[in-house]
């Protein structure tokens, strides 16, 4: 009697699909709203410094949205946990929208905040399962689809600004096609059940796993300062990049803008490469070569003299460092085998780190100085990125993992 042939895998491009369009979504909802900061300002009587206090709070409310999305994965899986960030996102943008007065808003925005977490979290979840399954580094597509993302929501707010259709418009708009977009990709996520049947050695599965994982802790450290090094530089060209332009080099604030759009598109280039660069070189040689890019962009930048030299750094700055953050993700995965979303969630926290880092230290620096002495703070950031490299080497299967278990990429 013949043996009945071994089940197929599920194919991968239908979940690769929805992953990279959570992906997308979430940097377009963030972009748009980053981006109608001045006109929320403008509505409630605000400071820079006041939008910048939000947009920080936000950041340190994600963490508490990271970790409940750790929690709600571990009790249902990572796509319960996106769906509900998904869902307590568009709530939250809807509250912004129609906030009658500042206290709304700022709660709006505090709820906003969860959603982000949660997102940041679960969409990661999900890209490092399938690349777990697809046997090679694909993370950092996904990332290339949060920049298509994010540059899409500021191209939105720039068209219904010309048009001049106004804050609420824009807004219900942008958050109704995320909703739906959503709603369009969640049948079709990534399920950890879909994965391909064990073998005789590899039968470890997220739910025989310890409910308390024993995470290494100086990787665990070590790559959690990797991520809230690259979010510090990262942050610093989101918040700061127009003003140096204004205040440092005397543009306009129409080219001033320009600087951003640079970063933003040399991050897309380097994120659509960054795949076939980590399978060729490996992920150590990826890192220090994206911290070596960033170095010299921001050392243009610091010493710029001119407009086209702070475009430039800007720019090149975009080609190095955001390669980071997929790489990252990839390499939590492997610390703790079974408990990947654990330690994702977990990561995740230095992510917000980051931001308070490259939006509340540079900019205090800024305050007491210049921004050109600002951004030395996140040059010496990408200096850490290149000492940290050695972190993202794949672990090695301890003895007493089973003979022909195969390892994570």
């Amino acid at each position: 009697m013949s043996t009945p042939p071994p089940p197929s895998k599920p194919s991968n491009t239908p979940p690769r699909i929805a992953v990279s369009v959570a992906f997308g979504l979430q940097g377009f909802t963030l972009s748009m709203l980053l981006t109608l900061l001045p006109q929320f300002r403008d509505r409630y009587g605000l400071d820079d410094a006041a939008i910048v206090g939000v947009v920080v709070l936000a950041s340190v409310i994600a963490g508490a949205g990271s970790l409940l999305a750790e929690a709600l994965a571990a009790r249902t899986d990572s796509r319960a946990a996106l769906r509900t960030g998904f869902a307590v996102i568009v709530a939250a943008v809807l509250a912004v929208t129609v906030a009658p007065g500042l206290i709304v808003f700022i709660a709006g925005f505090a709820v906003y905040g969860v959603g982000l977490g949660m997102v940041d979290a679960a969409t990661n979840m999900q890209g490092v399962s399938l690349q777990h399954r697809a046997g090679r580094f694909i993370m950092s597509s996904f990332y290339a689809a949060w920049s298509v993302g994010a540059i899409g929501g500021a191209l939105w707010v720039a068209a219904f600004s010309g048009l001049d259709l106004g804050l609420h418009v824009t807004l219900f708009v942008g958050i109704g096609l995320v909703a739906l977009a959503a709603v369009a990709v969640s049948p079709r996520l990534f399920r950890p059940t879909d994965g391909a049947a064990p073998t005789k050695n590899d039968t470890t599965t997220e739910n025989d796993a310890p409910a308390h994982p024993r995470i290494p802790l100086w990787p665990f450290l070590a790559l959690g300062s990797a991520m809230a090094l690259f979010y510090g530089i990262d942050f610093a060209v989101g918040n700061w990049s127009a003003l140096f332009m204004t205040d440092v080099v005397l543009a306009s604030s129409g080219t001033a803008a320009l600087a951003m759009a640079a970063y933003q598109v040399a991050a897309l280039l380097s994120r659509l490469t960054g795949d076939l660069w980590v399978r060729r070189f490996r992920e150590i040689a990826v890192v220090r070569a994206g911290a070596a890019v960033a170095i010299v962009g921001l050392a243009l930048v610091v010493s710029a003299q001119s407009i086209p030299m702070a475009l430039a750094g800007f720019l090149i700055v975009g080609l190095g460092a955001p390669l980071v953050a997929p790489l990252c993700f990839g390499a939590a995965g492997r610390l703790a085998p079974g408990q990947a979303d654990a330690v994702i969630a977990r990561i995740n926290l230095f992510n917000y780190a980051g931001t308070i880092i490259g939006g509340g230290i540079v900019g205090g620096v800024a305050a007491l100085s210049n921004l050109r002495a600002a951004f030395v703070l996140p040059l010496l950031f990408a200096v850490g990125l290149a000492a940290l490299a050695p972190a993202f080497r794949p672990r090695r299967r301890t003895a007493g993992t089973a003979q022909g278990t195969r390892t994570a990429p």
